[in-house]
C-alpha cells in the first residue's frame, strides 16, 4: 500500500516476517522511494488499461511462483479429504463448498503478488496425510502459455478418490485508484471418482465446476492498499441439480466490511434456495437451512493451521522447477536486496524472451511438457484449455500411483523419466553440438549458472496470444518486452530506471556488451547503446490500442 506518514513508526507487532511494515493481513505499508516509484507508473495509466505489459519492482513480490503459490488451494486435508465418503448428495455439496472456501485465507502478509511463471516452467510437490496414514496427494502444475498466461495444474488424492483439473487465465486492469485481475475464465473441475453414475469409469466420477472470485488492490495512488476478493464465483454440480453462488463483497465507501461474503445453495432447476451463507473469507463463514432456520459453523479460518506441501530438495529439481529456477530471486527478495533481486529476475525473463526469438527464427512449435489441449469430445471441459497428458486409469490407487509417478519427478530420491526430456534445440544456422560445444548456447551465461540445461531448453514457439492478460495477483507479465528491433526496454530498478537485463557476468555493467553480441532479427538489430537513466524523469505508457507498453521517454 502506499502510506502518507514518512515519519511513522513501525513496531515488531505490526512488521511481517521479512520485516516489512503491514497494518493488517491485507495491507502493506512502502516507504517514500518504493511509492514515489510506484507512482511513476500508475500515474501515466488511464483506468481500464491492461497491466500485462508493465514491470513493477521487486519490492512487492512474494517469494514463490505462481505455480506454487496454487497449492494454497489444497493445503486443508481436512475439509478436503471427507468430501468423497459423504454419502447425502446435499451434505456432500456442502463439504465441497467448505472445501472450496477453506483456502483463500492462505496468503502471504500484505499485498504481494507472486513471481510470474516462465513458459514451460512447472512445479510438482506432494502431501503425506497424517489424518490417514499411507495415503497421499500429488500435485503437477506447468506454465502452458505466457501470452495470454495460463497455469495448468492436476491434483489427485488416489485413496480418497479425489481429482482437481485446473488453468488459471487471469486478465489484469487498471481501474483508477484500484487494480484488478479478472478471474472470470479461470475453471476448475474437481471430481469426485467414487460418486455419481459414471463412478469408477475412466474419466468418470461426480464432477463440480467452480470458477473464481476477482482480485483487486485498493489505494494504488491514495489511502491505504488494500488486498480484496470481490465478484460472484459459482459452485456447480449438474449431476445433484445443485448450484452454489458466492458473493465476495468489496468494501464500499461509506458501508460494509472488509472480506465478507454471502450467498446461497439453490435447486439449479427450480432456483428454490436450500442454504444461506454469510461470514468472511479470513474468519468465521456460517450456513443457515433456510426451512429449518439453524445456523451451523462451516469453516473458520481464524486460527486455521494450513498443511503446506513436501517439495523435493532443490538438489534433485531440473533448472526449469520453479523453486530452483527461481532461487537466486527468492534468496534476495528474502534478504531485501531488491538490486539483485532485479538483476536475477531479469536474468530469467531475458532468457526466455531469447529462447521465444529463437523458436519464432526457425519455425519451432513450442508444446506443454506435460499437458495436452482439452479434448470436449472426450467429455473434458473446453475452459480448461489444458489437461495433463497422461490418462490415469488404474483400478487401484496403488496403479493410479504408479502412472502418475511415470509423468514427472514429485517423490523425493525419483528421478525424471527421460521420456519427458526436451531435446536440445540447434537452431539452423549452428553446427551440431559436439562440433560447437563451446558455442551452442545463444547467450553467453559461462559465469552464471545455466538455466535451462541441453536436457530442459524449451525452443517451441508459443500460441499466439488472443488477448493481453496478466498474471493472478493484480498486475501484469514482467517477463514481455517490445520485440519490434526499436531498441531496449526500460523497467524500474530499485534505484529507478534500468535497462533490462541480459544474461551475463554482472547486469547492468554487462548489457552493453551483451546487446551487441545478440545476432540480428527479422525486423532489425537489437543492438544499441544502453545507457541507464535517471530516476526523475517520466515513463509514458502508451494505452491497448499502441500495444500497451513501454516508451523510452526518459529526460536527464
Amino acid at each position: 500500500m502506499f502510506f502518507s506518514a514518512a515519519t511513522s513508526v513501525a513496531t515488531p507487532s505490526n512488521k511481517s516476517s521479512d520485516g516489512e511494515r503491514v497494518d493488517s493481513e491485507e495491507e502493506t505499508v512502502v516507504d517514500d522511494g518504493e511509492k514515489n516509484m510506484l507512482l511513476s507508473i500508475i500515474s501515466q495509466l488511464r483506468p481500464g488499461a491492461d497491466l500485462s505489459r508493465i514491470t513493477l519492482p521487486t519490492f512487492i513480490l512474494e517469494p514463490k511462483s505462481m505455480l506454487e503459490r496454487i497449492t494454497n488451494f489444497m493445503q486443508h486435508p481436512e475439509t478436503l479429504l471427507p468430501m468423497s465418503e459423504v454419502e447425502d448428495p446435499t451434505e456432500r455439496f456442502i463439504s465441497v463448498v467448505k472445501f472450496y472456501l477453506s483456502g483463500w485465507h492462505i496468503k502471504p502478509v500484505g499485498v504481494k503478488k507472486p513471481l510470474n511463471p516462465i513458459l514451460g516452467e512447472y512445479f510438482t510437490c506432494y502431501w503425506d496425510f497424517n489424518e490417514t496414514p499411507g495415503t497421499q496427494a500429488f500435485y503437477i502444475s506447468e506454465q502452458t502459455s505466457h501470452h495470454p498466461p495460463k497455469s495448468s495444474y492436476f491434483y489427485i488424492a488416489p485413496h480418497h478418490h479425489i481429482r482437481i483439473d485446473g488453468t488459471l487465465k487471469p486478465q489484469s486492469r487498471f481501474l483508477g485508484n484500484s487494480a484488478a485481475s479478472m478471474m472470470n475464465n479461470s475453471v476448475v473441475v474437481l471430481r469426485l471418482l467414487n460418486r455419481g453414475a459414471t463412478a469408477g469409469k475412466p474419466d468418470g466420477g461426480e464432477k463440480y465446476i467452480l470458477t473464481q472470485p476477482n482480485m483487486y488492490v485498493r489505494g494504488i495512488l491514495f489511502g491505504k492498499m488494500k488486498y480484496e476478493l470481490g465478484d460472484h464465483s459459482y459452485i456447480k454440480c449438474s449431476e445433484l441439480d445443485l448450484v452454489a453462488d458466492i458473493e465476495f463483497k468489496v468494501k464500499g465507501f461509506f458501508t460494509g466490511a472488509y472480506n465478507a461474503i454471502g450467498g446461497f445453495i439453490k435447486r439449479e432447476s427450480t432456483s428454490e434456495v436450500l442454504y444461506e451463507i454469510t461470514g468472511s473469507w479470513n474468519g468465521e463463514m456460517f450456513i443457515k437451512d433456510v426451512v429449518t432456520g439453524k445456523r451451523d459453523l462451516l469453516f473458520d479460518a481464524t486460527n486455521a493451521s494450513p498443511t503446506p506441501p513436501i517439495v523435493r530438495p532443490l538438489a534433485e529439481q531440473d533448472d526449469r522447477e520453479s523453486q530452483k529456477l527461481w532461487k537466486p530471486v527468492t534468496s534476495a527478495l528474502k534478504k531485501r536486496d531488491q538490486d539483485l533481486a532485479t538483476e536475477e529476475k531479469f536474468r530469467i525473463e531475458d532468457r526466455q524472451r531469447e529462447e521465444a526469438r529463437l523458436r519464432e527464427a526457425d519455425g519451432v512449435e513450442w508444446t506443454p511438457r506435460f499437458f495436452r489441449r482439452a479434448d470436449p469430445a472426450k467429455g473434458e471441459e473446453e475452459e480448461l484449455d489444458w489437461v495433463i497428458a497422461t490418462h490415469i486409469d488404474g483400478t487401484t490407487p496403488e496403479e493410479q500411483i504408479k502412472q502418475i509417478l511415470t509423468i514427472a519427478p514429485i517423490l523425493t530420491g525419483v528421478k525424471r523419466n527421460s521420456k519427458y526430456d526436451i531435446p536440445p534445440h540447434h537452431p539452423h544456422h549452428e553446427k551440431a553440438p559436439e562440433e560447437t560445444k563451446e558455442d551452442s548456447n545463444p547467450l553467453d551465461v559461462s559465469s552464471h549458472p545455466q538455466l535451462a540445461g541441453a536436457d530442459t531448453q524449451v525452443y517451441r514457439t508459443p500460441q499466439p496470444p488472443t488477448a493481453l492478460e496478466a498474471d493472478l495477483t493484480d498486475f501484469g507479465s514482467e517477463a514481455d518486452v517490445k520485440d519490434d528491433g526499436s531498441g531496449p526496454t526500460l523497467v524500474l530498478a530499485s534505484k529507478g530506471i534500468a535497462v533490462a537485463g541480459r544474461f551475463g557476468s554482472s547486469g547492468l555493467d554487462d548489457m552493453q556488451q551483451l546487446g551487441e553480441s545478440l545476432p540480428e532479427t527479422k525486423t532489425g538489430s537489437r543492438r544499441g547503446t544502453l545507457k541507464p537513466k535517471s530516476a526523475g524523469g517520466s515513463i509514458v505508457i502508451k494505452d491497448d490500442d499502441d500495444s500497451d507498453r513501454f516508451e523510452d521517454a526518459m529526460e536527464k
